[in-house]
């Protein structure tokens, strides 16, 4: 069989993938296995899959495919988010860009129906790059949270709550977004450090009698602003009671600068007698802090902004301008005035919506929110008490424990059409009902009052939608069901789900309050472990985004270097929670290694086609033959426990480096050089036997990182029957894994193996600052206390220095290449003369080296913190090392000695 110079990844990827889905291997149904469930965390359907969403699919398909081959009945649910916010800026920007529409033309039930239309022309595409991926995710089990019984579920537990009085609406000072016009909750702020401006005016003053009065300041009174468009809003300047520089102002009133509307001096404590001139405005529709003192004073509130943040008629000035034009022309007509005193630079922090960027302003709204302090409770108790396990948690639990120990009411009504409708019905009069239907609202407005002098249909609902969040805590739940299904058979199979793989922003926005609805509806917890992908980031350790342009496109990176090498490149670079830099050299590096596992593939088909020969397996010779297979095996096994112990804690990088370093080193550099025949002698079968069962567990234990070269090499180093595919290849368990020999510990071939690839570097590194020639022979003679290890690898070891003899010695050999390697001393000897200056040189270099090493170790053993405080195994190793590092320098020196 003749196979392509290099692996053909999009041939391969396109073939794979059909069979998987035809042969329904990642279809799941609840049987006798035990589950492993992960659920996707639902991207946004407007979006494309960026580079932290490849991060985040890669860890999950990683897990459920080990699950998968692990015994496990595993369980990937896809879909994607309706992101309410997002998605109607969208559609909003569609219709005006291709249709000449406007949001205010339509009807709420057009517009959906446009919104639908987009989701199913534009939702598909992230489908489209999961599957391109590689991911392993059950296709039938495709949920959306608009879906029906999604929909209903999230009118369920709106309903619930409300009857609990978990749920309330009132008029509070809240975040909102000016672009899309829409109430956000706290955590959808963004906080930036800026570089402000600080603005004094000065503010006539008049006392109760209308007669003019002054400030220590001189005329009036001086305030400092960082918001001067927000003037018109003023209904009071307060000042500290205690500040006696203002007194005298008991009573007296003050003018806003440019309506001259008058308003009052009042005194509060709050006010800070140290900052600016210890005078302040209060503007109480668009501060917290001024609102607070508005109550508290009960001071009118003019609102000078519309909800598109332009100035409003109460504004009374530059009525419909946007707010940040607005400031500069009331700061012109300030200095015109001759009301503005100074400006400064200021060091400030700004929000600014996470959703479309703007900056955020303070409004006092009627929204609906959730009372959270009784519903954290039990969501904080899951992970403190260890019920929910958090990777990294000493990165990550303090941030948790810290959002859920400060939790605020969520605000959860939102000013937009798409979404789910809150189910608040309001009668004429005002009043209103919460209930999941029209009809039910109507019956409870008879139940609660009597006879009533309205219809059903006079009964008009809400206009606002929920929160995106509200109902995405609900995933791992109604992917199976579990609220409109109470108690189903699926929901009890696949809940608790196993794992959570997501990102840290979201800690507090899904993750925790995932669990506080598991906990409410399901009484448990949604997930036994969460795992915090890092942010994904470029080599400039900027965060990756469009405007930036450094945020490349995953089909072209997959249609560049396969999906395969795309996910061992961001793989190989991210442990748990640290941000990863990403570099395309990461995917390079993942293709080169796609083509060094082909040419090992290419190497075993050719020695297929040569003549071969059977060895005695019962001769003496044998078990010396058999050394690199039992060596393999036992390299094998070694990384199988390490592997498994390493991606049971969620260590999926160090992982798939042990694995990559076993591949790409032990057997493709080592094994396969050990076994290979020489040009003209036959091959042995029983080697080829073993290479190939050693290829198929490799491929099988990468299996999960890279699943498609995987899987086509699985099949062409052996005719496979039907059913007989790799992703569902069941691993043979640590412990019942077979063993090198029966009469030998796997550490011994282990030991052996480790000082025959460093004898066989050692003396190549020799041979070349000789300039021997790889064809010119050599005769080889150790100084060494262990020649019985020596005599168990020196056929390979001959081979591989390309030496005619060894020998054993107790001196040092005259006219011969010096080297010290591990504790031994080599002597090389060749036709060639040998230059014992250049020698002597070397030697002095390593020993130079290694007492500094030693100083080193001494330093850190002589330090009672360093001895104290580090772990016992820690010390032991660097205790070992010292010990190590001694002993080479006893040699060394003894091997220059020697020389002189």
């Amino acid at each position: 069989m003749e196979l392509t110079k290099n692996f053909m990844t999009a041939e391969a990827e396109a073939k794979w993938t059909q069979i998987w889905k035809d042969k329904a291997y990642f279809t799941s149904k609840p049987d006798e296995r035990p589950a492993f469930t992960v659920v996707i965390p639902p991207p946004n359907v407007t979006g494309v899959l960026h580079m932290g969403h490849t991060l985040n699919e890669t860890v999950q398909d990683i897990l459920v495919r080990k699950a998968r081959m692990s015994g496990f009945n595993a369980c990937w649910v896809p879909g994607s988010d309706h992101a309410s916010i997002a998605t109607e800026a969208k559609v909003v920007q569609m219709l005006e860009k291709e249709k000449g529409i406007k949001k205010a033309d339509l009807s709420r039930e057009e517009f959906l129906r446009y919104a639908f239309e987009w989701k199913e022309k534009y939702g598909g595409i992230i489908y489209n790059q999961i599957e391109r991926l590689g991911c392993s995710v059950d296709w039938n089990r495709v949920s959306f949270t608009m879906d029906d019984h999604y929909y209903k579920a999230v009118i369920e537990v709106f309903v619930d709550l409300y009857k609990k009085g978990l749920i309330y609406r009132g008029a509070r000072m809240i975040n909102w977004d000016p672009s899309a016009k829409t109430a956000l909750s706290d955590e959808e702020v963004e906080y930036k450090d800026i570089q402000g401006k600080l603005y004094h005016v000065c503010y006539r003053l008049e006392a109760a009698d209308g007669q003019p009065l002054e400030t220590f300041a001189g005329k009036g009174i001086v305030i400092a602003t960082q918001r001067p468009e927000t003037i018109m809003g003023d209904t009071a300047i307060c000042v500290n009671p205690n500040d006696e520089r203002y007194a005298h102002l008991k009573g007296a009133f003050a003018y806003v600068p440019l309506i001259n509307r008058r308003i009052p001096i009042i005194f509060d404590d709050y006010v800070d007698t140290a900052f600016g001139t210890g005078a302040l405005k209060v503007t109480p529709a668009h501060d917290i802090n001024d609102y607070n003192l508005g109550l508290k004073h009960q001071l009118e509130v003019v609102d000078t902004l519309n909800a598109d943040g332009t100035l409003s008629e109460a504004a009374q000035i530059h009525i419909g301008v946007d707010r940040f034009k607005a400031r500069k022309l009331v700061v012109e007509a300030l200095r015109e005035n001759g009301q503005l005193v100074k400006e400064e630079e200021y060091s400030t922090r700004l929000g600014y919506s996470q959703r479309t960027g703007v900056v955020v302003e303070p409004r006092i709204s009627t929204q609906w929110f959730v009372r959270m302090k009784e519903l954290a409770e039990p969501a904080l108790n899951a992970v403190v008490s260890g019920d929910i396990r958090i990777h990294p948690g000493d990165k990550f639990l303090a941030t948790y424990k810290y959002w859920l120990e400060n939790v605020k009411d969520w605000c959860i009504s939102r000013q937009l059409w798409w979404g789910q409708q809150i189910p608040a019905f309001y009668a004429p009069d005002g009043s209103f009902q919460v209930a999941a239907t029209r009809e039910e609202a109507y019956q409870a407005f008879v139940q609660s009052n009597g006879a009533v002098s309205f219809s059903a249909e006079d009964l008009k609902q809400d206009e606002d939608v929920l929160d995106t969040w509200f109902s995405s805590w609900l995933w791992p739940i109604e992917v199976f069901n579990g609220i409109t299904e109470p108690g189903n058979k699926e929901i009890r199979y696949y809940y608790p789900t196993s794992v959570l793989v997501t990102g840290q922003d979201i800690i507090f926005f899904w993750v925790a309050r995932m669990v506080m609805a598991g906990m409410e509806y399901e009484k448990q917890i949604p997930f036994r472990d969460v795992y915090f992908t890092g942010m994904v980031r470029d080599k400039q350790g900027r965060k990756m985004s469009k405007s930036l342009g450094n945020s490349p496109d995953l089909l072209e990176l997959i249609d560049k270097y396969g999906a395969d090498a795309v996910r061992f490149g961001i793989m190989i670079s991210s442990p748990a929670g640290n941000d990863l830099l990403f570099d395309e050299a990461a995917l390079e590096q993942g293709r080169n290694f796609n083509n060094k596992m082909w040419n090992a593939l290419k190497l075993i088909t050719m020695w297929k086609e040569r003549e071969s020969f059977h060895p005695d397996k019962q001769t003496e010779q044998f078990a010396s033959m058999n050394w690199p297979n039992a060596w393999f095996r036992s390299r094998l096994n070694q990384v199988r426990a390490e592997v498994d112990q390493l991606m049971q804690q969620f260590r999926l990088s160090e992982a798939l480096k042990t694995i990559y370093s076993l591949v790409w080193d032990d057997y493709c550099s080592w094994y396969l050089e050990w076994i290979k025949p020489g040009v003209d002698e036959p091959v042995n079968a029983w080697h080829l036997q073993q290479a190939i069962a050693f290829y198929e567990e490799l491929v099988q234990l990468l299996h999960p990182y890279m699943p498609f070269i995987t899987e086509e090499i699985y099949h062409l180093l052996a005719d496979r029957k039907g059913g007989d595919e790799l992703c569902v290849r069941q691993f043979i368990p640590v412990d019942a894994l077979p063993t090198a020999a029966a009469t030998k510990s796997e550490e011994s071939f282990l030991a052996e193996g480790e000082l025959l690839k460093q004898v066989i570097s050692g003396i190549r590194d020799q041979r070349n600052k000789a300039q021997l020639k790889p064809k010119e022979s050599i005769r080889l003679f150790v100084n060494t206390p262990q020649t019985e290890l020596y005599n168990t690898i020196q056929s390979i070891l001959l081979k591989q220095v390309n030496a005619a003899s060894i020998g054993y010695v107790s001196e040092a050999v005259p006219q011969t290449i010096a080297a010290v390697i591990g504790k031994d001393q080599f002597y090389i000897e060749s036709e060639k003369p040998v230059d014992t200056g250049l020698q002597k040189e070397d030697l002095q270099k390593e020993l130079d080296y290694l007492k500094g090493f030693v100083a080193s170790c001494d330093k850190k053993l002589t330090n009672e913190r360093f001895v104290q405080n580090a772990k016992p195994e820690v010390v032991e190793m660097e205790k070992k090392k010292r010990a190590d590092a001694v002993a080479k320098i006893e040699v060394l020196e003894t091997s220059l000695a020697n020389l002189t």
